[in-house]
């Protein structure tokens, strides 16, 4: 982000305008020994993205084993405090848990043991008693950092093959109800045995949780973690954890229990950018244990001035040492988000890259699952000046290779430099070794200003964004054995034009990432002459009002769940670039899915409506890039069911772009508003790169009429659209200052002119929906995270009925409301919901991806979803009444597996 050089200026309208010398021991290899492409590793083991070989053991992915010897990044690790996520209070779940009926019934009467759990406890003992033999036949110590030397062969095979037979143990103990106090009292009884009372269930438990613990323990010696589990230990390809099978009906999820964490991997131009656009999103992962991995594509070297602004004109410039105290500085703040210590210790190694190239990872010692890859590519050195040697050079053609930049204390030692497709080819890689669930980007398309015409985003930020959106499209089409992934972009330097999307708190946490960034105390902590921070930002560490707020680019949307006219649940977003699909027929079917439609290269975010016929129809913006840089485009299209309730639909039509060119404002549209009229037309609308509104309704005959011009200025986010009880379709967007809107004067009319509504400021994201003979509108109280309500009317003319504010767990982004239910991010990361009006808001484990979204399921049931950073759909439902409580969440399908 911060490069010293001049940033895009501010919107018409007076909006705010935006160590040591390396160890060789760091480097798992030994200069002379024969080195095939750059494969480096320790006693002939290959280290690959985050595969740290120790006396012979293969670690997968960012998962790492050290021996007591390993060579630390610090002269000195000093003792971590963990940092663990803030106590939440539950949703208001029904006391009772067990099997949802898929309609959002009560949860039935909690069972003392059933016919699955009393199998799975059957099952669970010769699976454990055969993991510990094969624990013993490999050698496997008693102690957890004891990873046998001897014998990498056939014993490590049997190692590997013990962890997920101890976790099938482990998991079957779970599923059979093993617990620390007294079991149930009474349960089936067995074939060819005795009832199972409660000493007898107590002693099975205790049997098979100790026969998991064993089982565990005998695997440990991989010091192989993901999420605080053991994975199989793999070669070439991750193999996502829970492996899948043919059962995709959803699974009950008691209230509490956490879902399968997922991994991230996120990807940014500049060390920074993460800090200071993706955050708290950041802090929320680590916190939570999910593993991250942050890939840096530049090194962010700028001018190679290390100094405030004000000191810059007598400092030497020495790129090499800026880029590495820009290192210091991300592993600094990293350190103290994950261990609460800033100078917690670092593993820096140097491994291949599948671009050709070599590329710096660091694992942090005391959390391995917290990862760095530093791929250290020139940078622009500017935010929209034409540089050819930079990633905008190199995705226009200007230049054929762009090259390295070695940070001064990087284990890599030799230059070299990528084309296009080897970086692409380079980023295929990273995410091929860290096999992610949520990949997170920045966005590709930020705009322009309209007065200057300059970017609102750094070129580096959005070109860089390019590059991951053609890496993605490739991992998804080459990569066969991997797992779902959902993606999600955030804006960047235009955040500083918008108001606060995060409360007090947050904003505080996230400036004090930054101050440990800024290196704001110049303590030699790292003990690097290049210095432990970035002293560019030392003098304003918030930047253009950055650490306020946090808006994501797409994937706002919350009408991705429907229902049809059996009662029946859809639910649609994108994983692997694709729409993918999930679908219970009628109230009480099994749920099946994800079902990936045809055609690749959709955006995050899906809109599904109903038609007058009763068929879906699913909308959403698609990006192509052709064969030329400049053919790059981001057009609408859709999407029509087969029939009401047919489990097929058709191909996609593009509605094309209001957009004549990428050249003219980057491509720069917002996900489609869809709805239907009283008469049963359909109109979809864009916010365009200009800032106003834009729309197409579909004619009588089925074709579709041109883009149309609706007027509007300042436009940001998304539009949404709903239709009011007359009938009559309502358009509403937010400005950076109120919220206008346009309404239709009756059924089957153009709409009406742009009008100011005179509500306050609000954050991005808008939700609305059509109730109380209006249409209903929610947004987030700027600077507080707090739910505003305000009722829309077009009885001559729009018109506001009064706003009302409905508090909530803070937090930011979309909010999702049907009947009683109201339900968004918390702060924290986790989805909170109030479950009618006047009780406390509570709050869920579940993180997730996006915003989530609910239907009315009939006339008196609510369903609500949302996917979560392991790209998994959970669903929960409640009867829309006064003192309903939320059912127990529902993952659907088995874990994230490969397609």
């Amino acid at each position: 982000m911060s490069d010293g050089h001049p940033r895009p200026g501010p919107p018409a309208g007076g909006a705010p305008g935006p160590g040591p010398d390396p160890d060789p021991t760091y480097q798992y290899w030994q200069y002379g020994q024969p080195d095939p492409y750059g494969q480096h590793g320790q006693h002939g083991q290959h280290a690959q993205y985050g595969q740290y070989a120790q006396h012979g053991q293969s670690d997968p992915y960012g998962q790492y084993a050290w021996s007591q010897e390993s060579q630390q990044y610090h002269q000195s690790h000093l003792p971590h405090q963990h940092q663990h996520p803030e106590p939440v209070r539950e949703f208001h779940h029904a006391p009772q848990a067990g099997w949802d009926d898929g309609a959002g019934a009560q949860a039935q009467q909690a069972q003392a043991l059933s016919p699955q759990q009393a199998q799975a406890q059957r099952d669970a003992a010769p699976q454990g008693r055969k993991a510990a033999r094969l624990a013993r036949r490999a050698g496997a110590p008693d102690g957890p950092t004891g990873a046998s030397s001897a014998a990498p062969g056939a014993a490590d095979g049997r190692v590997r093959e013990a962890a997920p037979q101890g976790r099938r143990a482990a998991r079957m103990a779970r599923r059979g109800g093993a617990q620390d106090g007294p079991a149930p009292a009474a349960g089936p009884r067995r074939r060819g045995g005795g009832g199972q009372g409660p000493q007898r269930n107590h002693r099975w438990a205790g049997l098979v949780k100790g026969v998991a613990l064993c089982a565990a323990v005998a695997a440990a010696g991989m010091l192989v973690l993901r999420a605080g589990a053991a994975v199989e230990g793999l070669g070439g390809s991750p193999t996502p954890p829970g492996g899948g099978g043919p059962d995709t009906a959803a699974v009950a999820v008691g209230a509490g229990a956490v879902p399968d964490p997922g991994r991230v991997v996120q990807i940014v131009a500049h060390p920074d950018d993460d800090l200071y656009f993706m955050n708290p999103d950041l802090r929320y992962s680590i916190s939570a244990g999910h593993p991250v991995t942050s890939v840096y594509l530049t090194a962010g070297e700028a001018d190679g001035v290390n100094a405030a602004p004000a000191k810059g004109a007598t400092a030497k410039p020495d790129k090499p040492a800026y880029a590495e105290a820009r290192q210091n500085g991300i592993r600094a703040a990293y350190a103290k988000m994950a261990t609460g210590d800033r100078s917690s210790a670092w593993k820096r190694t140097v491994v291949p890259t599948k671009g050709g190239g070599h590329a710096e990872v660091d694992v942090l010692v005391a959390n391995p699952r917290v990862n760095l890859v530093w791929l250290q590519l020139r940078e622009a050195g500017h935010g929209y000046a034409d540089v050819p040697d930079s990633l905008h050079g190199l995705w226009d053609g200007k230049v054929a290779r762009l090259e390295s930049v070695l940070s001064s204390g990087t284990p890599v030692k030799q230059r070299f430099a990528y084309s296009k497709d080897q970086v692409v080819q380079t980023l295929v890689g990273v995410l091929e070794q860290y096999a992610p669930t949520t990949v997170r980007f920045q966005d590709p398309t930020p705009g322009r200003y309209p007065d200057t015409k300059q970017y609102t985003d750094h070129q580096d930020h959005f070109y860089g964004a390019r590059f991951v959106q053609m890496a993605t499209a490739a991992y998804a089409k080459d990569v066969k054995d991997r797992p779902h992934f959902a993606v999600q972009n955030y804006v960047g330097y235009f955040n500083g034009s918008l108001p606060s999307a995060l409360d007090p708190q947050e904003a505080k946490e996230k400036l004090d990432s930054l101050d440990t960034y800024a290196w704001l105390d110049r303590q030699n902590h790292c003990g690097s002459d290049a210095g432990c921070g970035d002293l560019k930002v030392s003098d304003h560490p918030a930047g253009n009002r950055w650490t306020d707020s946090i808006n994501y680019a797409r994937g706002t949307g919350t009408n991705w769940l429907t229902s049809d006219k059996d009662h029946g649940l859809w639910a649609f977003k994108v994983l692997d670039g694709q729409v993918a699909v999930w679908h219970r027929p009628g109230p009480v079917g099994a749920w099946r899915g994800p079902d990936l439609l045809p055609g690749t290269g959709m955006d995050p975010g899906a809109s599904a409506v109903t038609l007058k016929d009763g068929r879906i129809a699913v909308f959403g913006t698609r990006t192509s890039f052709g064969a030329r840089p400049t053919d790059y485009r981001r057009e609408v299209v859709h999407a029509v069911q087969k029939g009401p309730g047919a489990d097929g639909f058709g191909e996609w039509q593009s509605l094309g772009t209001p957009e004549t060119a990428d050249e003219t404002w980057t491509s720069d549209i917002s996900a489609p508003a869809v709805s239907v009229d009283g008469t049963g037309q359909l109109a979809a609308y864009v916010r365009d790169g200009a800032y106003g509104l834009r729309g197409r309704v579909q004619q009588a005959d089925g074709g579709w009429g041109p883009w149309e011009k609706y007027g509007g200025e300042d436009l940001h986010g998304a539009p949404v659209t709903a239709t009011d009880g007359a009938g009559r379709r309502i358009v509403l967007s937010a400005t950076s200052k109120s919220v206008v809107g346009w309404a239709q004067p009756k059924p089957g009319a153009p709409l009406g002119r742009v009008t100011a509504t005179g509500l306050p400021d609000t954050t991005l994201p808008l939700t609305v929906e059509g109730r109380e003979g209006g249409v209903r509108l929610w947004f987030r109280k700027p600077g507080s995270g707090n739910v505003r309500t305000a009722l829309m009317t077009a009885d001559g003319g729009l018109k506001v009925n009064h706003m009302t504010d409905l508090g909530g767990l803070n937090g930011f982004g979309s909010v999702t409301a049907s009947g009683h239910v109201l339900a968004g991010r918390a702060a924290g990361g986790q989805l909170g919901s109030e479950v009618g009006p006047g009780r406390p808001w509570g709050r869920s484990p579940l993180m997730f991806v996006g915003a989530p979204s609910s239907t009315m399921t009939g006339k008196n049931m609510v369903s609500l979803a949302v996917v979560g950073l392991d790209a998994r759909l959970y669903v929960t439902s409640s009867a829309d009444a006064p003192d309903a409580y939320l059912a127990p969440w529902q993952p659907v399908g088995p874990r994230n597996a490969a397609p």
